[in-house]
C-alpha cells in the first residue's frame, strides 16, 4: 500500500476512508501517543486498521446493493478487472440508446442526439429513465403528468406519447414488431436495463471503483476513476424534473453521492501530498456546503499538512462558531480532537 494511504489511515483523522474511521479515530482521545508504550500503541493501529478495512468493506456492500442488478452483471461480464493496469475506461455497451440525466435530460441513439417532443412527453421518459429496468404503471405515470388531476384524455394521451418515444429511441424497428427500449409490462412502461446506458449508472460505476482502488492501496487510479465520474456531470441531476415528487428522490441521491465522492477525491489527494490542488477545491466545497463537517475536516488537514496551522485552526474555529450560532450543536467529536491534535502539532497528523 502506498505510504501516504497508509499513513492517513493510522491518523487521528483517516483521509481515504468513510464515517466509521473518522469516529474511530476521534473515540482514541487527545492524550493518546504520549502516555502509552511501543507496544501499546502498536496493538491500537493493528485496531484501526481493522476497523478502516471493516469499514471499506461497509462502503463497498452499500454501493454495490444500490446499483441495478442488471447494470451490475453488464459491469461484471464486460468490463476487465479493476486491478488490472491502466485506468479505469467506459464499459462496452451494446446499448444503442444512451440517457444523460447528470443534467438536463438528454437521449442519443447511434450516437445521435434525438427530440424528446412535447414537455408531458418529455416528463413520462423521465420517470421512466429513473427507474431504468423497472416497470412503472400507467397508473403512476398518469398521476405523475397531471399532478392527481388527470383529464378523461389521458390515458390516450399517454399512449400517444409512448408511441413518439418509442419511434425516437427505436427509429429502424420494423411495424408492428415488439419494443426492445421502452417495452410494455403488465399494465405498464419500462427501459430495458440492457438496451440502453445511463451516466448516472456510470458515475456510480466510476464511484466504485474509486473507492476499490482506494482498498487496495492504489490512489492514482482512484484519482481517475473520480474524476471520471464527476466529469459526467453537467448541473443538476433530472435539470428540469428534478423537483417531481417521483424523481426527487432518485436526484437527492445523486447529488448526495456526487459530494461523496468529491470528498473522496479530496481526501484522496491530501493521501498522496497533493495539498495545493486541495486545499482551493476543498475551500470552495466548504463555502457551498458549510454543514458537511468531513469537508471541514478535509480542508483542515490539507492546511496543516501544507504548513498553515493557524489558517486549519482558523477554519475550525470559524465553523465551530457557525453550528452553535445557527443550530445550536457542537462540533463533531471528530472536529473536536482534530483541534487538539493540532493545537499540540501531534506527529499523527503529518503525512509520511
Amino acid at each position: 500500500m502506498d505510504r501516504g494511504i497508509r499513513r492517513s489511515t493510522m491518523t487521528a483523522v483517516p483521509v481515504a476512508v468513510g464515517p466509521r474511521g473518522r469516529q474511530a479515530a476521534a473515540e482514541q482521545g487527545p492524550e493518546r501517543g504520549t502516555e502509552t508504550t511501543g507496544a501499546q500503541r502498536i496493538a491500537e493501529l493493528e485496531r484501526e486498521v481493522q476497523e478502516l478495512q471493516r469499514a471499506n468493506e461497509t462502503l463497498k456492500q452499500y454501493v454495490s446493493q444500490a446499483l441495478d442488478l442488471d447494470i451490475t452483471r453488464r459491469r461484471d461480464d464486460r468490463v476487465p478487472d479493476t486491478a488490472a493496469a491502466g485506468p479505469p475506461h467506459r464499459p462496452a455497451t451494446d446499448a444503442e440508446v444512451e440517457f444523460r440525466v447528470l443534467g438536463p435530460v438528454e437521449a442519443a441513439v447511434g450516437g445521435r442526439w434525438v427530440d424528446l417532443g412535447a414537455p408531458k412527453q418529455r416528463a413520462a421518459l423521465v420517470l421512466l429513465v429513473s427507474q431504468v429496468g423497472q416497470p412503472v404503471s400507467v397508473d403512476v405515470l398518469v398521476e405523475a403528468l397531471w399532478d392527481g388531476r388527470p383529464p378523461q384524455s389521458a390515458i390516450t394521451s399517454l399512449h400517444a406519447y409512448i408511441a413518439n418515444l418509442r419511434r425516437a429511441l427505436e427509429p429502424h424497428r420494423a411495424p408492428r414488431t415488439p419494443a426492445t427500449v421502452l417495452c410494455t409490462r403488465g399494465r405498464g412502461y419500462l427501459l430495458n436495463s440492457r438496451a440502453v446506458e445511463v451516466d448516472a449508472h456510470r458515475f456510480w460505476e466510476s464511484a466504485t471503483a474509486g473507492w476499490q482502488a482506494l482498498d487496495r492501496g492504489d490512489p492514482q487510479r482512484a484519482l481517475y476513476a473520480f474524476e471520471a465520474g464527476l466529469a459526467l456531470w453537467r448541473g443538476e441531476a433530472y435539470a428540469e424534473m428534478a423537483a417531481a415528487p417521483h424523481v426527487a428522490p432518485e436526484a437527492v441521491r445523486l447529488e448526495e453521492l456526487r459530494l461523496s465522492v468529491i470528498e473522496s477525491r479530496c481526501a484522496t489527494l491530501i493521501a498522496v501530498g497533493n495539498h495545493e490542488m486541495a486545499v482551493p477545491e476543498l475551500v470552495a466545497f466548504t463555502q457551498a456546503h458549510p454543514l458537511r463537517e468531513y469537508g471541514c475536516e478535509l480542508l483542515t488537514l490539507a492546511l496543516y499538512r501544507a504548513g498553515r496551522q493557524a489558517d486549519a485552526l482558523s477554519v475550525l474555529r470559524a465553523h465551530q462558531k457557525k453550528m452553535v450560532e445557527d443550530l445550536g450543536i457542537s462540533p463533531s467529536p471528530a472536529l473536536q480532537h482534530l483541534e487538539l491534535e493540532i493545537l499540540r502539532q501531534a506527529p499523527e497528523l503529518e503525512r509520511s
